[in-house]
């Protein structure tokens, strides 16, 4: 079957609107979820019946289930479901405020969590389909100032490797893309940020100043699409992928680091054994 059907959350701007105008460009039909539906009003005008806005916070569990079986109905099945919708917030672990962490866990891992849920009796059903989760370099390495971020993607990754292995009995796979720095407003207008303390303020300054250096040379989310298509039809898609240029460096050195580490401890690892 050569036509594909997406659900897709967070269309409303960044990879899951280049994603799904991609998608409906080569012919596919998208239910493209958002806070504000009125964001894709151009995409309706332009791609007529082929999309099918839905309006949804994924925070709301009863709701998720409600768009996915909504989408579900529509279109007649699903063939790949991606986890987009997230946002970045910045603050330093002192600083987070009990609403910033659990509105953080809420949206970026309760709400890919939920959407997989609703989605995965369909997908046993037809034998087939394709998860998408979108986590971050941020997923597998860590920097100061998103730590709350960092732990939202970090559970992410966990529960989507042990899902891959769950669900590859029923046809079904799972990716977890994992994108450097790009071109969206994910630090920018979507993003939330804690109170800052003034005793980190020169912390603050010097991380800021690190973090213009390491994403000087941000991606193009319009170039992403082509290469998420290229995922979705690979006969075996990778469990994991990168978007960008640096994060294989990243993620090397840090990888190097952590495994330099544990062979140093090794004899106390032992010892621990008894």
């Amino acid at each position: 079957m050569s036509e594909k059907v997406w659900f897709i959350t967070g269309t409303s701007r960044g990879f899951g609107r280049e994603w799904a105008i991609g998608a409906l460009d080569r012919g596919d039909k998208v239910a493209a979820t958002a806070r504000d539906t009125g964001t894709l009003a151009d995409l309706v005008d332009t791609y007529g019946d082929a999309i099918l806005p839905i309006q949804l916070d994924v925070t709301d569990r009863e709701a998720d289930f409600a768009a996915v079986k909504q989408a579900h109905d529509h279109f007649g099945r699903l063939d790949i479901v991606v986890n987009n919708a997230g946002y970045g917030h910045f603050g330093f672990i002192e600083e987070l405020s009990e609403e910033d962490a659990r509105d953080q866990i809420e949206t970026n891992v309760f709400g890919a969590l939920w959407i997989t849920q609703a989605a995965l009796p369909y997908l046993r059903a037809q034998g087939s389909g394709h998860i998408i989760q979108v986590s971050s370099i941020g997923g597998i390495t860590a920097f100061p100032l998103v730590g709350i971020y960092h732990a939202s993607k970090w559970a992410l990754e966990g529960f989507s490797q042990a899902l891959a292995q769950e669900v590859a009995p029923f046809g079904i796979h799972v990716t977890l893309i994992e994108p450097g720095g790009f071109d969206t407003d994910w630090s920018g207008p979507s993003s939330k940020r804690s109170v800052e303390l003034p005793d980190y303020a020169d912390l603050h300054k010097q991380v800021d100043e690190l973090r213009a250096k390491r994403w000087a040379k941000p991606g193009d989310p319009k170039a992403s699409a082509a290469a998420i298509l290229k995922i979705v039809d690979a006969p075996t898609p990778p469990l994991r992928a990168f978007f960008g240029e640096s994060p294989l460096a990243t993620a090397k050195a840090d990888y190097e680091g952590r495994l330099a580490n544990w062979e140093q401890w090794q004899p106390l690892a032992v010892e621990a054994q008894g």
